[in-house]
């Protein structure tokens, strides 16, 4: 029988149960942004064990400098995957959320921020800063890899976007803060990077 030295029982016990917490705490705030009702909690948690399960099958991802990509089709593989039985009216906003945490897990991080979340289109409009698109998005207006999520807090974070706010009205920030930089992504991202450089 395999020895499981101690970095492994922290990712298997305590951290690993961190992970999944964290991942239910995402899924249930994505459903509430969506107006849909979440599973319970235990339903949720058991998504996350699912996918640190596949992180440990495929291969824990750098942590920094090395964004992949991932075919659609894997990608709603691996979410299929994620979410299990779970089924009914939250069964299509968790599919977005999985597929974007599956992309999370697998590119690993930037090296540095690409300020996407304040980019413009040809009308002078940013798409990462509307409402109605960021609560589309597991991470807000930042991208799911964006080195902010471990290198910032959340008051430097804010006050980060708020510098680089474009929309028509910075007040749309401060009211929905928990959509446009949800807290809840950061605790995943670092529970994400805590878990890689374990395994690394």
């Amino acid at each position: 029988m395999k020895e499981t030295n101690r970095e492994e029982q922290e990712v298997a016990g305590g951290r690993g149960g961190a992970f999944a917490r964290s991942t239910a705490a995402v899924l249930a705030r994505f459903c509430a942004q969506n107006g849909q009702s979440a599973p319970a909690r235990s339903e949720l948690e058991a998504c996350g064990k699912r996918l640190k399960e596949l992180i440990h099958e495929r291969g824990w991802p750098k942590t920094r400098g090395m964004r992949g990509e991932l075919a659609e089709t894997e990608v709603a593989a691996l979410a299929g995957r994620v979410l299990g039985e779970i089924s009914g009216d939250a069964r299509a906003p968790l599919e977005v959320a999985a597929r974007q945490l599956v992309k999370a897990s697998f590119y690993g991080g930037l090296e540095t921020c690409c300020e996407s979340c304040s980019e413009v289109a040809a009308d002078g409009a940013c798409r990462r800063q509307e409402w109605a698109r960021a609560r589309g998005r597991v991470s807000g207006a930042h991208c799911v890899d964006c080195p902010q999520w471990g290198a910032l807090d959340a008051e430097a974070h804010g006050a980060f976007l708020r510098a680089r706010w474009r929309g028509p009205d910075a007040g749309e920030f401060d009211a929905h803060a928990g959509i446009f930089l949800p807290e809840d992504f950061r605790a995943w991202r670092r529970d994400l990077e805590s878990g890689a450089r374990i395994k690394s």
